[in-house]
């Protein structure tokens, strides 16, 4: 059984490679599209066969794939929206802002809170997203800001249903048919969008199969395992921590790719992020 540390570490490291390649690809080549067509032919599959398996077809099960999976399709819709206006280093920050709401759904829902410190830890990392997010503005940032809060609405409440969820799901094939449900149904809304807008049913530009490779295991790998994490963590604290691929992702981009540009506010921001997530952890 993976641990709960490893799950996150390995998340973590898929987070920050998807997040060095998408934000580096053109937006004509739809990066989204591609990964997640990547994803159902790679790995859903295999998922599938092992959530047969699993025959934990109840009625409430059913009901937390269908709200996990709807999210998950307008979660991707949003962000694909807000990546027409303004680019990744902006919208993904404000998008992971969501261990806030989490809390507040698991609080409401259930009775049980993250206490002070985690309340604290939690503020103090969603601050630092803030601050990283508007360090990288772009020219439509305006038309950006509302897709992106529904995406990061969405994560809240898809991460509440998978939470739940994980005690129906024996194994981590489960997770990854689980996963790759939410996964079809948000490919098949972009597929749509991406017809209406070009006419087309695939995208005007395709990415080199390595990058659509990369990009169809992580997206699924690293989300499968921070469902996994959730057996044994509160899910606001699971994906709080995940949000130290972003700081990975922002001192790579500024160290390895010399993007220097509010390198200062950039800094800060992330390490006010790992400030928030040190109170979390204690």
């Amino acid at each position: 059984m993976i641990s709960a540390t490893v799950a996150l570490a390995a998340s973590v490291l898929m987070h920050v490679l998807w997040n060095l390649i998408a934000r580096h690809q053109p937006g004509a080549a739809w990066p989204l599209w591609w990964a997640l067509l990547a994803h159902l032919l790679l790995l859903a599959p295999w998922g599938f066969y092992a959530l047969y398996q699993a025959n934990a077809w109840s009625t409430a099960f059913l009901g937390l794939m269908a709200i996990s999976a709807s999210a998950n399709a307008l979660y991707f819709f949003g962000l694909w929206k807000s990546y027409k206006h303004a680019p990744v280093a902006m919208v993904y920050p404000l998008v992971r802002s969501s261990p806030i709401l989490i809390a507040l759904w698991w609080l409401i829902l259930t009775g049980e809170s993250p206490g002070p410190m985690g309340w604290l830890g939690i503020l103090v990392s969603v601050a630092g997203l803030m601050i990283l997010a508007g360090s990288q503005p772009g020219h439509g940032e305006k038309a950006a800001i509302p897709w992106a809060l529904v995406a990061m609405v969405c994560t809240s409440v898809y991460s509440i249903s998978d939470k739940l969820a994980t005690s129906q799901l024996p194994g981590f094939a489960a997770i990854i048919g689980f996963v790759s449900v939410g996964y079809s149904v948000a490919f098949l809304v972009l597929t749509l969008a991406l017809r209406r807008q070009t006419g087309r049913w695939t995208p005007p530009q395709r990415l080199p199969v390595p990058i659509i490779v990369i990009g169809g295991l992580c997206i699924g790998l690293a989300y499968a395992l921070v469902i996994h994490a959730m057996r044994f963590l509160p899910s606001a604290e699971v994906v709080a921590y995940s949000n130290t691929g972003i700081v990975l992702a922002t001192l790579t981009s500024i160290y390895w790719f010399g993007e220097k540009s509010n390198t200062g506010r950039r800094l800060i921001g992330s390490a006010i992020i790992c400030t928030g997530l040190l109170l979390l952890a204690l």
